[in-house]
This record gives structure tokens, sequence and C-alpha cells, in this order.
């Protein structure tokens, strides 16, 4: 039985629900393996996720993938490539480690199948000649690319990939599994309208550009006489200066900040929701937004997040602003929240969306690249 293998330098939620898709339409073909560098990550504190379809190999269990040298990395990940068997399937991610670059190097000159994973797109920061001809060259080992949406395939395109070998699907999410974790019905059913409040999940980063986030609270709420609460989940080094920010700004009692909490927790806060906020300055997709959708929520996002190309009509399921225009974001976050006819359509045009990142998705350019390849 061929083996597919996929490569991430630590397994969260979002990975699994992956590597489940693949195994549950391969079931009888092929068996599914998760290679996972580092058993700790470097950005989350998530809790590891196994899955329950595929077998998951974590290579150094106890540590995060900066304490391992480059030397380590790539020996132990050509290794295990190498021990899982010829008629082998490999997808990898972090296409820019050396040590990745090194191993599928390694494999394809062996005459194996490998294949790239990423949603990077052309806009995500300014790009230099140089810098992009580098990049492209360390695309030349692989035989297609996973990628997420409109932007990120044309981009695959110009770092030279065949259109035929080019498949999107990358940033899926198992929508069930957000479901059956938050426990309640999807909105406009479940919560009242009444009793939901506005939501971020983010890491506290500046490309998240949460403080801008907190300019429009204001403002939205110098606009309606009962604003709605600001639920903000993540941590990050600016933390203490937003919190700051809310205070003196006179929001403090509106705006949360929880932390980091399990993705548990996260799909019951969606469930409670009246919209999610997506802000940021650079989002290559924005996992949160099939997360949020999954939960029936309209979604206000910056123009920025590749997400947005696949998932979000602007006035039809959320909408798209600029992302240095507070007075755009607190217009709209008072649209939703005192127009709940307006909020329910844009809750049931939600579902017309979502299901274009639902894991199956991934499955589904797995089982398309591994086609191509072999015609």
């Amino acid at each position: 039985m061929a083996k597919l293998v996929f490569v991430w330098d630590n397994f969260g939620p979002l990975h699994a629900d992956r590597c489940n898709a693949v195994a549950k339409k391969f079931e009888d073909q092929h068996q599914v393996i998760g290679l996972e560098l580092a058993g700790l990550s470097n950005v989350y504190d998530w809790v590891p996720a196994n899955g329950t379809k595929f077998r998951k190999i974590t290579l150094v269990p106890s540590r995060a993938l900066e304490s391992i040298s480059f030397v380590e990395r790539f020996g132990k990940t050509l290794r295990a490539c190498l021990s899982i068997g010829r008629e082998s399937h490999y997808f990898f991610c972090h296409y820019q480690d050396p040590a990745i670059f090194l191993a599928s190097l390694s494999l394809k000159v062996l005459g194996r199948h490998v294949y790239s994973m990423g949603c990077s797109k052309f806009d995500d920061y300014p790009r230099k000649i140089s810098r992009e001809l580098l990049k492209s060259l360390m695309y030349w080992p692989y035989d297609g690319v996973i990628t997420s949406g409109i932007r990120s395939r044309d981009y695959m395109q110009f770092m030279g990939f065949d259109p035929t070998k080019i498949q999107t699907g990358y940033n899926s999410v198992s929508l069930e599994r957000i479901r059956r974790q938050a426990g309640i019905p999807i909105a406009p059913e479940g919560v009242p309208f009444q009793d939901r409040h506005f939501t971020i999940v983010s890491r506290l980063v500046a490309k998240k550009n949460i403080s801008m986030a907190l300019q429009a609270i204001k403002l939205y709420a110098d606009l309606v006489s009962n604003p709605r609460p600001l639920h903000i989940f993540g941590n990050g080094p600016l933390e203490s200066e937003l919190r700051s920010q809310a205070r003196n700004n006179g929001i403090g009692e509106l705006v949360h900040f929880h932390g980091f909490l399990q993705t548990v927790e996260i799909s019951k806060a969606y469930g409670g929701s009246l919209a999610l906020l997506l802000p940021s300055i650079e989002e290559q997709f924005g996992n949160v937004i099939p997360e949020a959708q999954a939960m029936g929520l309209p979604v206000i996002v910056s123009d920025n997040c590749g997400g947005r190309d696949l998932l979000v009509r602007s006035g039809v399921n959320g909408f798209v602003a600029k992302p240095d225009n507070p007075e755009s974001w607190a217009f709209f976050m008072k649209l939703l929240s005192e127009d709940e006819t307006l909020w329910r359509t844009m809750c049931s045009n939600s579902q017309l969306f979502v299901s274009n990142a639902d894991s199956p998705r991934f499955a589904e350019a797995v089982e398309a690249l591994i086609t191509a390849t072999r015609i």
C-alpha cells in the first residue's frame, strides 16, 4: 500500500483535520502518515493533535523547532522519509527551511514524488526580484503544490509551477469538528442576537493590526447607545500595550482579553459571537475565517487576507475593508450590531461559501496532484 506523508514543523488541530480528511478519502488505497518535526510549536500553545485516522510520527517530541539544529532537522527528516518506504508521496510545508529544501531535493534525486504546501501570495509584502528568483529555485524539487485561494494560485504559477500541478484547498478546516466542539446550533440560531459579541482570534503581534481594531471599537462605541463587547482570544508580545490602549481610550470595559485558548474553547466562543474581525496588515489566508463561518458567522476582514478570495463577498456574507481605515470598520460593526435582518441574511449566506475551505477540499487537492503526477 503506497503511503502519503505530510510534513509540518508541529501538528495543531488544522493539520490533523487535513490528514484525517486524506485518510478518509484514501482509506482502502493509501496509508496516511503525519511527520511532525518537533513536539512543541514555536508560535502556538496548542495541545499537540494526533488525529484519529492517520499515524503521526514526531521526530523530536519534547523540543520546539528553533532548538533543533539544521543538521539534525535535515538528517532526521530525510531518514524518517526514507524509512517509510519507496512507494510514497511526500508533501512538505516550510519550503524556505534549508533542511526541508535539502530533504525534498534528496528525495527528488532518489526518484520520489515530492510536493509543496503553503499559502503565500504576491501581495503579502513588497517583493524583490533577487529574492523571488531564489525562492523559485527553492521550489525546484516539487512536482506540484497545494496552495490557497486565487492570489496564492497565481503566485505559485509566477514561481514557475505548471498550472495543472497547482491545487487549492491548503487552508482547510473540519467544519464538523468546529461545530461539534461548539456544541450549540450555528448562527443565526443558538445564542440570541442581542446577546452576541464581536470576536478576534489572533496572535497579538504587529501584522495582525489589533491596535487599529481597538480604534474601530472606540469609534463604534461612540456611534451606538449600547455597544457590544469585543472578545480577543490570543496572546503575544503586544498584549500589555493593547490593554493599555483600550484603557486609555475609555473602552477598557468593552474589550476582554482571554489569552490563548485551545480549539474547543475557541469553537464555543464562535458560537456566541456576532461576527469575526480579522484586520491584518499581512495575512496569507486567515484560518479563522472558515472556523467562524463554520458556526454561521459573518466576517469583517481586511482586503489583505487571502481567505476573502474564496470565502467572503462584501455585502453578502460579511464585509471587506482596508486595514488602515477604522472608520469603515466601525460603520460595518454598527450595521451588523443593529440590523438583525441583515445579520441573519449574512449568517445564512456564509454557508454558501464555507464549503470551499472544508477539510475534504484538501483531500481532493492531494488526489488531483497524485493523478497529475502519474499521467
